[in-house]
């Protein structure tokens, strides 16, 4: 069993790995790395608890997993330790476009050979059952606490935390997030664009079953509404919407927003009533580029190695692909390389590159396409999006890309 211990006792710990986060992706590092044989250390700042102990009946923060992760997450022994009553698979996905001759495009996971095209998870299932996991991990150890500083040479890296302690390790992970301490400290560019648009989430039951079908609509001027399956007559809304108007949605609060739905669900969902009245949450989109996914002896994953627009619900898969890559890239090194080797870091970097800046693009270019409010525009789009739906070959090439068979 691993040891879990606070910043309050200083110490001085050597593993092969040192991963700093506290999010899912760190924690699938970390039992990733663990099942492959290496030792690994955790850091992450000292858990918070609700102030009154409770927690919202559906989070409203959640993901579309595609095959990947479900992959990586099975094979972690994850995915089954999951409350599976609250996970909703996404059988077909329906995008429609804007104007008075909307576009649209369908897809549908039997058009996609597959089971399902993705599977939505509350955030709070899936950490629970990584804690869970990590709990009965060997050879991980987890220490809270704040680190202050990272030295890495040619023969390891150290991070000093404020209590004194000292975490050694031949590979420093930053699974950090988007503000990534450990990618400052190694003084790596970044690319950053502010998309001047807010998601808003909420959960909501809706009147008529939504069939496990994942709705879209590209509105313009009002951002990009999304309507994910939850488990049962409910939909997790994700609506990225211009910074004023989704502080008006947020101030207005859930049932107005679910009022303001009825335009778009009404016809398909019937009657949206919030899940959670009180629960309107809101958070900052933008494009986040690092210059580099490497450095000497550190290597970032999930959002410290890349932020993109939520509009393909791909943020999080990325994240799963950098574990797998640096995990499988670290394994199949060759005997006399270190695990922080500059080639065995490089070889994870190109491993993630296509994919990555695949990604990158298609969310960037898709977000200033349907922005543009321009009629010419706006036809050619709807256009573009008709066009597709009659062109399966293409359809299938895609989907086979979001459902991470590539």
């Amino acid at each position: 069993m691993n040891k879990s211990t606070t910043s309050s006792s200083k110490q001085h710990v050597q593993t092969a790995v040192c991963i700093v986060g506290n999010g899912a992706i760190a924690k699938t590092a970390a039992l990733a790395f663990a099942q492959a044989g290496q030792s690994v250390t955790l850091l992450g700042p000292p858990p918070v608890t609700p102030p009154d102990g409770l927690e919202p009946s559906w989070d409203v923060r959640v993901y579309a997993l595609n095959h990947t992760a479900q992959s990586l997450l099975s094979s972690l022994k994850v995915w089954g330790a999951m409350d599976a009553g609250r996970i909703a698979p996404v059988d077909a996905m329906i995008v429609k476009g804007d104007g008075e001759q909307p576009g649209h495009i369908n897809f549908d996971a039997y058009g996609a050979h597959a089971d399902t095209l993705a599977w939505i998870v509350e955030d709070r299932n899936l950490n629970q059952a990584l804690d869970a996991a990590l709990r009965f991990a060997q050879n991980v150890h987890v220490v809270s606490g704040r680190a202050v500083a990272l030295s890495t040479t040619a023969e390891g890296a150290s991070i000093q935390l404020d209590d004194g302690s000292t975490l050694r390790a031949a590979l420093v992970v930053g699974a950090d997030g988007a503000q990534s301490w450990v990618r400052g400290q190694c003084d790596i560019g970044l690319d950053y664009k502010p998309y001047n648009q807010k998601g808003v989430v909420a959960n909501f039951d809706c009147e008529l079953p939504h069939h496990g079908a994942a709705l879209q609509w590209f509105t313009c001027t009002r951002g990009i509404v999304a309507l994910l399956p939850l488990p049962g007559n409910r939909v997790s809304l994700v609506w990225s919407a211009p910074d004023a108007l989704a502080d008006t949605l947020c101030s207005e609060g859930a049932q107005a927003l679910a009022d303001r739905l009825a335009e778009f669900a009404g016809p398909k969902l019937g009657k949206l009533t919030p899940v959670q009245p009180d629960t309107v949450r809101a958070f900052p989109l933008t494009l986040l580029r690092p210059h580099s996914l490497v450095a000497e002896r550190v290597a970032l994953v999930g959002d410290a190695a890349h932020v993109v627009h939520p509009l393909a619900g791909h943020g999080m898969n990325l994240g799963f692909g950098d574990v797998r890559d640096l995990v499988r890239a670290v394994a199949e090194r060759e005997e006399h390389r270190s695990i922080g080797d500059d080639r065995v870091l490089a070889r994870y970097a190109r491993a993630r590159k296509e994919e990555v800046l695949a990604m990158q693009v298609t969310t960037d270019g898709l977000h200033r396409l349907f922005t543009a409010n321009l009629e010419p525009v706006r036809v050619v789009r709807n256009l573009g999006l008709n066009l597709l739906d009659k062109l399966p070959v293409v359809k299938r090439q895609l989907m086979s890309h979001a459902l991470g068979r590539h």
